[in-house]
């Protein structure tokens, strides 16, 4: 529910001993409820009792309606009064209150009619000469009537737009009386005899727009929230933040400075630790001159930041909201969401793990969309056995029988995975010949799988680039592990060859023509052998190369740079083939689909892009991170991208439509790296906070949450089968942890999708396998490969 997010028609009454009604500044609606009283009474004893009564509860979310809040104020400290003795010294009260009463009941408002009576003790008095409850005497009928005629009620119409120079959320001020009696169950507009009274109510109005008050209001809301009970001021203790940051960009904006710079020196200090970048940020914003050049803060500024709390906590805010000023309450309208959810109020532990985002939390319902992360149905294709006598003979010196037969792995597949999505779902490429013969062989190496596991770690090969000056920026291996790629500050893209076989490009066209094409070894004979090398470089980009990807045929090798291109090169010439121009900025990341054809691009123009490879403009935009989108990853059934941002946010993106499907927070600095898991109903994200997250995508809920690390996550890998997560980093170490155990016994009840409550283990230590340290080496890459061997890479960076 967007609760606060809507403006309400709703007018405060304040009736007086003497003198007409005055009208006090209408206070911001919740959206909760309809025809909503509150009253608040200062008895005789001097002691205030606040009622709040509803005649129907509304629900969440829907369309508000006009509410009354009634005061009827005693002196305080004043001595108890007898009735009668009360009844003739102020007449006028009980002429009041009888009045109030009346216009309940003909707007059919009975419990608040009842709350009143009980609250100004008046139940047996105000029934004097009548059998019913509720009935009024003559006399009183009388006063009330004649009260009713100065303040009437119309019936409302629909919540208009504010008119200028009112400020107010549809509460229009008439001059003149109106008479009448009211419509039964109707409350709006109300009618007010004195001019002055209107003036009093906009200077009010303005004067709590001063810039002087703002610490004072702040203040304020502290000292409330840390008095309230502990079980809602974790929750409660969320707003600091947003109103922070708001009402300090408000002063900037109005070019308060001085008013803006004395607020932060004094309340800073305050917020959490993981928003002290973004308090880095704020604190260079002094002139509203500044602000129009931040693109981050503009966006926090415009879009509403997100609070998910407990509806008990939120009925407390309501408490504040009628003793607080209007100032708080039109920043908690205008720029926050709150997310009300039932049941009990989230613990400090539970908030600091989902908390972070550069606009909150998601809400609850961004991760409700279907999800299908199953895999697809895999081709079903003939296997020959795999004999390690390839030679075809046996110990008898008679040849094998080679029988031709399916995989375990390929007739795993043959059940449609439930969870799925349709084969056709999105237009997929058909396998070609060589696709088929690069399955076959990697079905024989899945045979030949070391099956891993806590008493069972892999083993790490570690490419070290020398001498790249910290100018390494991406690094990308082939599926089959045979080439590895590299993307430099220089703008090159170097391609290494790691097995004994060399790089060469195809031959030139006259020396083509030569070939006999019908031959076997066409494709061996095409290659030049003077072009031979273990290493090629390739020209093109003018700026550093941040994201490389070989696609899955290996034909391919995409690279995204800082000159705002991707640029496709061929592996069979060494050439580019096509420069794809759509960002406007450096391009931070890009990947191909694990079926090739389609690839994503992300950047710091806030979006990812998904192209195929034979069109120049992309084919889905992803907008809605607030800043960089540094990461990106295709889900194993190429249905779905990941994106990691600079915003702190996780998003899942549905390649068909372009939605977005999951809102991941809980980071608490920009996302670097991405991997799904094999099975694809798993994502582990890493950050610069260190920290290592697993999320459930099928029910959008955090999962895990794997400590250790000193310094940004670069890299993370599944192991084949899923068993293991390797996790590299800029603290120089790879880390092993237990997938298996992590995953298993997940609370994904109903309760803790609906409500989002989250009891991460801290059992980091028992999943940690392994930490496997370099001399001075920054892990920038891991690769595990077909047969469950972690290759990693990364350039020697001298202290």
């Amino acid at each position: 529910m967007a609760a606060l997010a809507e403006e309400q028609t709703e007018v405060a009454v304040k009736l007086e001993s003497e003198g007409p009604p005055t009208l006090l500044p209408p206070q911001a609606g919740d959206g909760t409820g309809e025809g909503t009283v509150g009253i608040t009474n200062n008895g005789p004893n001097g002691s205030g009792g606040n009622v709040a009564a509803a005649s129907s509860a509304g629900g969440d979310g829907g369309t508000p309606k006009p509410a009354v809040a009634v005061s009827a104020a005693a002196p305080a400290g004043a001595a108890p009064v007898p009735a009668a003795a009360s009844e003739a010294g102020a007449p006028h009260d009980r002429q009041t209150l009888l009045a109030v009463l009346q216009f309940l009941r003909q707007s059919n408002l009975r419990e608040a009619e009842e709350a009143l009576r009980r609250e100004a003790r008046l139940l047996e008095e105000a029934v004097a000469g009548s059998g019913a409850p509720g009935e009024v005497d003559g006399a009183g009928a009388e006063a009330a009537s004649s009260l009713l005629s100065r303040v009437t009620a119309s019936a409302p119409g629909p919540a208009a737009p504010d008119p200028p120079g009112t400020g107010a959320s549809g509460a229009t001020v008439v001059s003149g009386s109106a008479s009448g009696p009211a419509a039964p169950g109707k409350v709006g507009n109300v009618a007010v005899e004195d001019q002055p009274d209107v003036s009093a109510v906009l200077s009010a109005y303005n004067q709590q727009g001063d810039p002087t008050m703002y610490e004072e209001y702040y203040s304020g809301l502290k000292h409330f929230i840390e008095c309230s009970l502990d079980c809602h001021r974790a929750e409660l203790s969320q707003l600091f933040y947003p109103l922070f940051v708001h009402m300090y960009l408000e002063l900037v904006y109005n070019q308060h400075e001085n008013e803006a710079k004395s607020f932060f020196e004094k309340f800073h200090g305050d917020q959490e630790c993981y928003y002290q970048d973004d308090l880095r940020v704020l604190s260079s914003l002094t002139k509203k001159e500044h602000m129009k050049g931040n693109e981050t803060m503009l966006d926090f500024r415009t879009s509403k930041f997100v609070l998910r709390i407990s509806r008990d906590s939120y009925q407390l805010l309501r408490h504040l909201q009628e003793k607080q000023n209007n100032q708080i309450w039109n920043i908690v309208q205008e720029h926050i969401n709150i997310d009300i959810f039932d049941g009990m109020p989230r613990s400090k532990q539970q908030i600091d793990a989902m908390v972070g985002g550069l606009a909150g939390e998601a809400k609850r319902e961004a991760n409700k969309s279907k999800v299908f992360f199953g895999l697809l149905k895999e081709p079903e294709i003939e296997v020959p056995l795999d004999d390690e006598d390839e030679e075809g003979e046996n110990e008898e010196g008679k040849p094998k029988k080679k029988k031709p037969r399916k995989d375990s792995v390929g007739s795993k597949s043959k059940k449609q995975d439930p969870n799925a999505p349709p084969q056709n779902r999105i237009p997929l490429p058909e396998l070609k010949d060589s696709d088929k013969l690069d399955k076959i062989m990697n079905m024989k190496e899945t045979t030949k799988r070391v099956r891993l596991g806590p008493d069972c770690l892999p083993s790490i090969c570690f490419y070290t680039f020398l001498n790249a000056y910290q100018g390494l920026t991406a690094v990308d291996v082939t599926d089959d592990s045979s080439l590895i790629a590299g993307g430099f500050a220089d703008s090159t893209v170097r391609v290494w060859s790691v097995t004994p076989k060399k790089l060469r490009s195809v031959k030139q066209a006259s020396d083509l023509s030569l070939i006999d094409k019908e031959s076997d070894d066409v494709l061996e004979r095409i290659m030049d052998e003077k072009t031979a090398s273990e290493l090629k470089i390739l020209y093109g980009h003018s700026g550093p190369v941040y994201g490389a990807s070989f696609s899955p045929d290996r034909n391919y090798l995409l690279s995204s740079s800082e000159d705002g291109t991707v640029r496709l090169w061929s592996l069979q010439t060494f050439t580019c083939l096509v420069g794809y121009k759509g960002h406007n900025y450096p391009v931070w990341d890009t990947q191909f689909s694990p079926y090739g054809y389609y690839f994503v691009s992300g950047g710091h123009d806030r979006v990812a892009r998904l192209w195929a490879t034979d069109h120049y403009q992309p084919l889905r935009i992803f907008a809605g991170h607030l800043a960089d989108v540094n990461c990106t990853r295709f889900h194993p059934n190429s249905n779905y991208v990941a994106t990691g941002s600079a915003d702190r946010t996780v998003r899942l993106w549905d390649v068909l439509n372009g939605n977005c499907v999951r809102i991941f927070t809980g980071h608490k600095g920009p996302i670097h790296s991405l991997t799904f898991s094999p099975n694809g109903r798993f994502l582990a994200t890493g950050a610069t906070d260190g920290r290592v997250l697993l999320w459930d995508i099928g029910h959008g809920l955090m999962v895990g949450e794997l400590k250790g690390h000193t310094d940004t996550v670069c890299s993370l890998r599944f192991s084949r089968d899923g068993e293991i997560l390797a996790s590299g980093s800029m603290d120089n170490t790879v880390r092993l942890w237990d997938a298996i155990k992590a995953f298993e016994d997940l609370e994904t009840d109903d309760f803790t999708t609906a409500t989002g409550h989250i009891n991460l283990p801290e059992n980091s230590q028992e999943l940690l396998l392994g930490t496997y340290m370099t001399k001075s080496t920054p892990v920038v890459h891991l690769h595990f490969t077909r047969r469950n061997l972690v290759l990693a890479a990364g350039a020697y960076s001298p202290q």
